[in-house]
């Protein structure tokens, strides 16, 4: 007989099971504190009734735990001491979107060469966020492989769905079902109908199939997400970060029926890929929140313990620690310089008129 399946599959390899994962690296009572508590600010924080700005703030993507952990008690430590302002969340995303071909993230090739060791990914990606949230600082991830989350998503404070798959029915339905606080970024072209859709999904009610702790395929059945939020990263190397583009922004959500909560992504097309323009991206958020912009809740930022980039090639133990191999980051010096400015300026003004 003629065979019909896998015809361009080559090995069908078997995963741990969540539940399996969770018992070797279970969730601490310190680190399910930092989560809990991380959820609920944020979504103070969504509501308006938490004044501090949020900053999702961390490498493009993490490819040397050493060096991450090395950034999140730096940044544990700035933000103990920016806490009356700021709400800090360290950015820690371990799967990379690509439009073509190119390395995918921590989780699906944790070696950096090659070997595509996802079992060994899962667990790296898991203990790391388990370290970082035992030091008492909330994480922030992209989740786009919808099995992913099973594994990691207990140890999620915010998480957010890319310009690339925020008009993907999948992630929707997902993320109708987190426990965590969902931003979905607008697209790439700018088009900001596809977040505020995917905000009006994800809200909703969903039934589709998906899998358990016990890694069993069933039918996942949910309430629907209600801090579900909108993400302006900018569309074709044109910024909308600006007043206007904000305000239109506003408007948008408004006739869509949603609440008025923006977060702006500082880099990708708001800083039109040049990393060092988020510093001016993040001043102008300020000066808007100033102007008591009360929609803008939060900012994103890309930083690392050393500036720029650096090419992944064909010897991943000669990269230089701490330099992104995805976006180039600003460093440490730019990234406390920078929230130290904010902290400081919002600080002087709590109830300022809004100009429009």
């Amino acid at each position: 007989m003629r065979k019909l399946t896998n015809l361009n599959v080559v090995a069908l390899r078997p995963l741990i099971t969540p539940q399996q994962l969770k018992t070797q690296l279970p969730l601490s009572e310190r680190a399910a504190d930092t989560v809990g508590l991380g959820r609920h600010t944020i979504n103070e924080i969504l509501e308006q009734r938490d004044k501090r700005l949020l900053v999702i703030v961390g490498p493009c993507s993490i490819h040397d735990p050493v060096a991450g952990l090395e950034y999140a008690a730096r940044l544990q430590r700035l933000s103990e001491e920016l806490k009356e302002t700021l709400f800090i969340v360290m950015r820690t995303y371990f799967e990379k979107p690509r439009t073509t071909v190119g390395w995918k993230g921590l989780i699906n090739d944790p070696y950096l060469d090659g070997s595509y060791d996802v079992p060994k990914g899962l667990s790296t990606a898991r203990e790391f966020l388990l370290k970082v949230a035992e030091m008492g600082l909330p994480t922030g991830s992209e989740l786009l492989d919808p099995i992913v989350p099973q594994y990691i998503g207990d140890l999620v404070a915010w998480a957010s769905i890319g310009a690339r798959t925020s008009e993907s029915q999948t992630h929707r339905e997902m993320a109708s079902g987190f426990s965590m606080p969902i931003g979905f970024k607008n697209g790439t072209d700018g088009n900001l109908q596809t977040a505020i859709d995917a905000i009006v999904s994800a809200g909703g009610a969903h039934h589709f199939l998906g899998i358990n702790e016990e890694g069993e395929s069933c039918v996942v059945e949910t309430r629907g997400n209600p801090a579900a939020h909108i993400i302006l990263r900018g569309g074709r190397d044109r910024p909308n970060y600006g007043p206007v583009s904000v305000y239109a922004a506003e408007e948008r959500l408004e006739k869509a029926g949603l609440p008025k909560r923006i977060v702006v992504d500082c880099s990708h097309a708001n800083s039109g890929k040049q990393y060092a323009l988020q510093v001016h991206v993040m001043r102008d958020i300020v000066q808007q929140r100033l102007d008591h912009t009360t929609s803008l809740v939060g900012v994103m930022l890309e930083s690392n313990l050393e500036e720029g980039r650096q090419n992944l090639g064909d010897a991943p133990k000669g990269l230089r620690h701490g330099v992104s191999i995805t976006d180039a980051c600003l460093g440490w010096d730019a990234t406390e310089k920078l929230l130290r400015y904010a902290a400081d300026r919002l600080a002087t003004c709590n109830s300022c008129p809004r100009i429009l």
